[in-house]
C-alpha cells in the first residue's frame, strides 16, 4: 500500500492544505482568502495516488488552530505546538478500493454516547484550554506568519518549515 504521512513527511502546511481542500474555512479577510490560495497552489499533494493517508485529526480543535493561523492570529511555529495540545491524535483515512480489500473485520464493541462523549469533550476542552492558556495572543517576532509566508513565497522545501521544537 502507499501511504501519505502527512505529519512525517510534510510541513504542517501540506495538511493544512488537505483540510483547507475538504473543509469550509472562514476565509473573510484578504489575507486568509489570499494565503489559502497560496497553500493550494504552493502546498497542494495529489492524494488519488494514494492508499491511504495519515494527518492531525480535523477535528474542531484543531480546526480553530488552524484557522487562527490562516488568518494570521498565530504563527507557524505556534501552529505546530497546538496540534501537540490536549493529545487530540492522529487520524488514517483509507481511501482506495485495494486499501478497503485489505481489512477484515474481527469484531466490534458497543461505543456508548454516554462512554466515550465525555472523554472527547475533555480532550477537546483540554486542548482549548492549554491553547488560550498560551502566548498565542503575543507576537513572536522572527516567527512565520501566513504573511510572511506569502512575501517571501515560503515553499515545501523552506528549511523553516521543518520540524518546530515543542
Amino acid at each position: 500500500m502507499k501511504i501519505l504521512n502527512l505529519n512525517r513527511d510534510h510541513s504542517i502546511l501540506t495538511w493544512l492544505t488537505v483540510l483547507i481542500q475538504n473543509r469550509t474555512f472562514n476565509v473573510d479577510t484578504p489575507l486568509a482568502a489570499e494565503f489559502s490560495r497560496y497553500l493550494q497552489e504552493n502546498f497542494c499533494v495529489d492524494t488519488t495516488n494514494y492508499d491511504l493517508i495519515v494527518g492531525y485529526r480535523a477535528d474542531d480543535s484543531y480546526f480553530s488552530f488552524a484557522q487562527d493561523f490562516l488568518s494570521g492570529a498565530i504563527s507557524y511555529q505556534q501552529l505546530c505546538r497546538a496540534m501537540y495540545l490536549g493529545e487530540l491524535g492522529e487520524q488514517i483515512v483509507l481511501i482506495s478500493p485495494a486499501t478497503f480489500s485489505a481489512i477484515h473485520y474481527v469484531g466490534c464493541e458497543e461505543a456508548l454516547r454516554s462512554d466515550w462523549l465525555h472523554r472527547k469533550t475533555e480532550r477537546d476542552r483540554r486542548a482549548r484550554t492549554e491553547y488560550l492558556q498560551s502566548d498565542r495572543m503575543r507576537y513572536r517576532r522572527g516567527e512565520l506568519y501566513a504573511a510572511a509566508i506569502l512575501d517571501e513565497e515560503i515553499g515545501p522545501d523552506d528549511p523553516r518549515l521543518m520540524r518546530v521544537n515543542i
